[in-house]
């Protein structure tokens, strides 16, 4: 794959010690770490190695990724390895995709308290679906989905959701049978949207009480009870962003969109425009200004300082250890994991020759994790690895070909 024009890396090497100076002692130690691995990701820094064609004696210098989760440069791979492991997972049945959006009012108190709010904007929208879900008068069935948190907009703002991908169906309450939702619906948006909000407010609170939330500078009156409470009691009654997409058309579909939703970075490289000393700009999707008659999305430019550029994408900077993806109920991971095989098994019983129809994905054919050779398209071999900070000894002076891609 070539290497694109503009590259996260190139802006944060251009301007990242400017900005670094000028915020000193306002970035955290991760904002720090995500900006080094990213400005050394497929350096010299990071070490590498030497690959010879087997058949022209092509030389080769690849360097070593960052393997950073915020870097967009290596979550290609991860998200690769990780469908992988995804594709025994999937069931015979539609997928739906719900999204669970924190009111813009929240967006502050989230961004102060990270580790806290995040991980409550998972449990409540999870349990929010289970127990509509388990409900006699909706689906009455004890369903899995996988969660994937976003906390980014289109102009790097700040827009905390949480993407869940749920298969259309599920136990029944003695776990003997599949029950499939009605097709093409699953749940009712606003009644999950009146739920969610309620499971969150009250599991806000409870921190709130428990003193597991921070308030700084403008918001740090909201540490006093009172206050805390007034700030909440607009949002009990304000109507909260659920949204329901159609479901998607198999099992091959649901890899595809996963593939673009669990390692995506805040900024893709390919939005990248181009910089100089005064602007970074890129492409973006305005939302606002949808046709309202076909609800198609105008791409525009955007055009930031790099100092507010960067500023607005280490805000998506995650907390250390902080599990972006999760699985509930049916897909659950760990010892008491459900037997996946017996599900499958349910399913075809309840669908009869009907789940036929939704042919199980085809696993990719592996690949070398050496590219072809640029010249013949040989096979590539490695001959020699090198170190952080060093340079390959291999055929010294002779010409060599870079891969920084």
């Amino acid at each position: 794959m070539p290497r694109p024009a503009l590259e996260l890396a190139d802006i944060l090497r251009a301007h990242g010690e400017t900005f670094r100076r000028a915020h000193a002692g306002h970035l955290s130690l991760g904002q720090l770490k995500v900006m080094s691995a990213i400005e050394a990701c497929r350096t010299a820094a990071l070490g590498g190695h030497v690959a010879r064609c087997d058949d022209c004696r092509h030389l080769a210098v690849s360097y070593n990724s960052c393997r950073n989760r915020h870097c967009p440069k290596c979550q290609g791979a991860a998200a690769r390895a990780w469908l992988a492991e995804r594709q025994a997972d999937l069931l015979p049945v539609p997928y739906f995709h719900v999204v669970f959006t924190l009111p813009a009012p929240l967006a502050a108190i989230a961004f102060h308290n990270k580790a806290v709010v995040y991980d409550l904007l998972f449990k409540a929208a999870a349990e929010a679906l289970q127990t509509i879900a388990a409900d006699p008068r909706h689906l009455g069935a004890r369903i899995g989905l996988v969660a994937v948190l976003h906390t980014w907009g289109s102009a790097l703002t700040h827009h905390p959701h949480v993407h869940c991908i749920v298969p259309g169906g599920g136990l029944c309450p003695d776990g003997e049978r599949w029950i499939a939702c009605r097709p093409g619906f699953f749940l009712p948006v606003r009644v999950l949207s009146r739920l969610f909000r309620r499971l969150f407010l009250e599991k806000l609170a409870a921190a709130h009480v428990q003193g597991r939330l921070g308030f700084f500078g403008e918001l740090s009156h909201l540490a006093e009870p009172q206050a805390f409470a007034a700030h909440l009691a607009p949002l009990r009654r304000a109507e909260w962003v659920v949204y329901a997409k159609p479901p998607f058309g198999g099992p091959a579909a649901v890899l595809a969109y996963l593939a673009r939703y669990t390692h995506r970075t805040a900024i893709a490289n390919s939005r990248l425009v181009d910089m100089d000393d005064h602007a970074v700009r890129f492409r973006w999707k305005d939302y606002r200004a949808a046709d309202p008659a076909t609800g198609a999305v105008k791409l525009k430019t955007m055009s930031l300082t790099p100092d507010e550029f960067l500023r607005r994408f280490l805000l998506h900077v995650l907390p250390a250890g902080f599990h972006r993806i999760r699985h509930y109920g049916l897909l659950a991971k760990g010892p008491r994991a459900i037997d996946l095989d017996r599900l499958r098994a349910l399913i075809a019983a309840q669908a009869g020759d009907a789940a036929s129809d939704l042919e199980p994905a085809e696993a990719e054919p592996e690949t070398t994790t050496l590219p072809a050779c640029p010249c013949c398209g040989g096979r590539m071999r490695i001959i020699e690895i090198f170190g952080r900070g060093h340079t390959p000894r291999t055929a010294a002076g002779l010409p060599l070909w870079f891969d920084t891609s």
